[in-house]
């Protein structure tokens, strides 16, 4: 694979992040006040955000291109993303991504901060969803 560059995105620049998902028809969306992280190959072909909440940062808006898909670019864009977070990074995901995200560091033994626990119970309500967390101690 060609050279990828991975930087967190500049504020004035995230609009490009959620163009980057519609183009490719994901429902996925930056969340503002988060810190968008994004891999460029001359322009976007990967982004996530991590958005504080208490004790830590959530991870959401994980998506790669197919194209550049199969090459590790998904698990390199997350662990550069919360190398320096000090806390833990909780996600919430389909069960068929416990392998992946396990494969990061990430495991269900995690405790939710209430906000997240009550977002799971709802996302529950329409699809299988589960609860994992990666603690970073810098």
């Amino acid at each position: 694979m060609t050279e990828l560059h991975i930087d967190l995105l500049a504020e004035p620049l995230w609009p490009l992040l959620n163009k980057f998902y519609r183009r490719h028809e994901s429902p996925m969306k930056a969340l503002k006040g988060g810190q968008l992280w994004v891999a460029r190959h001359s322009e976007i072909v990967a982004g996530l955000c991590l958005s504080t909440v208490v004790g830590g940062q959530w991870l959401t808006g994980v998506f790669v291109d197919p194209a550049f898909r199969g090459h590790g670019l998904a698990a390199r864009l997350i662990r550069e993303a919360v190398a320096p977070v000090e806390g833990t990074v909780w996600l919430l995901c389909h069960p068929d991504l416990e392998r992946f995200y396990a494969g990061i560091g990430f495991s269900q033994q995690t405790v939710l901060p209430q906000s997240l626990a009550e977002r799971l119970v709802r996302y529950k309500r329409n699809k299988p969803m589960i609860a994992m967390g990666l603690c970073r101690q810098v």
